[in-house]
């Protein structure tokens, strides 16, 4: 790591603490806004007394002004790394997390790995192809997908197994007899629960990465250093992969940074509508009852994620060319 790149990283790194501490005070405000508390629903069981309602109201500080509740949250987090105790769960907030990311990074690397591997590819050739038969065909297959919203390619999807049964799974990860299989056919078992949620996840993203591909590639084959390259003579698979596809490429690296950054919770729709036991389905839960300390940890994960996925994205600029100043990059 060269000193410029530290110093950029180290940079960043502590305006990042900067934007966290702005983030959860706001987030934290703003949650305290919506009307009642994760009290409200106990409060209509006539099972449960006032008595027990009000020692639960103390032992979650929810008796106490919302910026002693904050403080005392950012300072058990500062001090000892804890992130507060669910109200729902009666467990560690971090506990919680922890279990649920790995499903959750299963399904969306498994998504974003198909979708650039898959689009990437035909963005080049129907760029390559311009305005003929396959760049039409592969036009209409971007706008389709575009077209379709997440939860209606999920709901289609759960059509098409429920046809189809049992060739899809489309409850859970695992089977019923998945710890009784050998360690490959516990890999084929998950990879076959999450066929269907990778796909629900992947074909929205491919259409609008396919296009933008295509648009970049378009742009900078228009270029004058192009007609150069190949008026001295220059193969036209090193005129495209060397030095179109290289300039082409840094928006899709500034993409990929945000995309890095809604890993965990981009699988919301396929999680919830296949059953998936993922993170996404765990903080809806948590906004509906109002599970304060969970949802603050889950914002702030976002919010670690989307700061990260930046610094990468800028990182991997540099590297891709380094004609790029990182002091330059905003």
């Amino acid at each position: 790591m060269t000193k410029e790149t530290f110093l950029y990283v180290m940079k960043r790194l502590l305006q990042a603490l900067l934007t966290l501490l702005l983030a959860s005070a706001l987030s934290f405000f703003i949650i305290q806004l919506a009307p009642g508390d994760y009290l409200d629903t106990l409060r209509q069981n006539p099972q449960i007394s006032p008595e027990r309602i009000e020692e639960l109201r103390q032992q979650f500080g929810l008796d106490k002004p919302a910026i002693v509740q904050y403080g005392r949250w950012l300072l058990r987090i500062v001090t000892a790394g804890d992130f507060g105790t669910s109200f729902v769960y009666q467990r560690s907030v971090a506990s919680l997390l922890w279990e649920r990311i790995p499903n959750t990074l299963l399904l969306a690397i498994a998504s974003l790995a198909i979708t650039w591997a898959i689009a990437i590819p035909l963005g080049i050739v129907g760029a390559i192809n311009q305005n003929n038969r396959i760049d039409q065909f592969l036009r209409v297959i971007s706008y389709t997908g575009q077209g379709f919203p997440s939860f209606i390619t999920a709901l289609l999807l759960l059509f098409l197994a429920q046809n189809l049964s049992p060739l899809f799974p489309v409850g859970g990860m695992t089977s019923i007899d998945h710890a009784d299989l050998s360690w490959f056919g516990k890999v084929l078992d998950i990879g076959w629960h999450m066929f269907l949620p990778t796909v629900a996840l992947s074909i929205t993203s491919f259409a609008g990465l396919q296009r933008l591909t295509r648009g970049q590639l378009l742009d900078v084959l228009r270029q004058d250093y192009i007609r150069t390259a190949r008026a001295k003579g220059l193969p036209e698979n090193r005129v495209l992969y060397v030095h179109a596809l290289r300039n082409a490429v840094n928006p899709l690296i500034t993409l990929l940074g945000f995309e890095f950054a809604s890993l965990l919770s981009g699988a919301f729709i396929a999680e919830t509508f296949f059953n998936w036991p993922g993170l996404g389905r765990l903080i809806l839960q948590a906004v509906t009852s109002q599970d304060l300390y969970l949802v603050m940890a889950s914002l702030m994960m976002g919010a670690v994620m989307l700061i990260v996925g930046n610094l990468l994205a800028d990182l991997l600029l540099k590297v891709v060319d380094p004609r790029i100043k990182l002091e330059d990059l905003k």
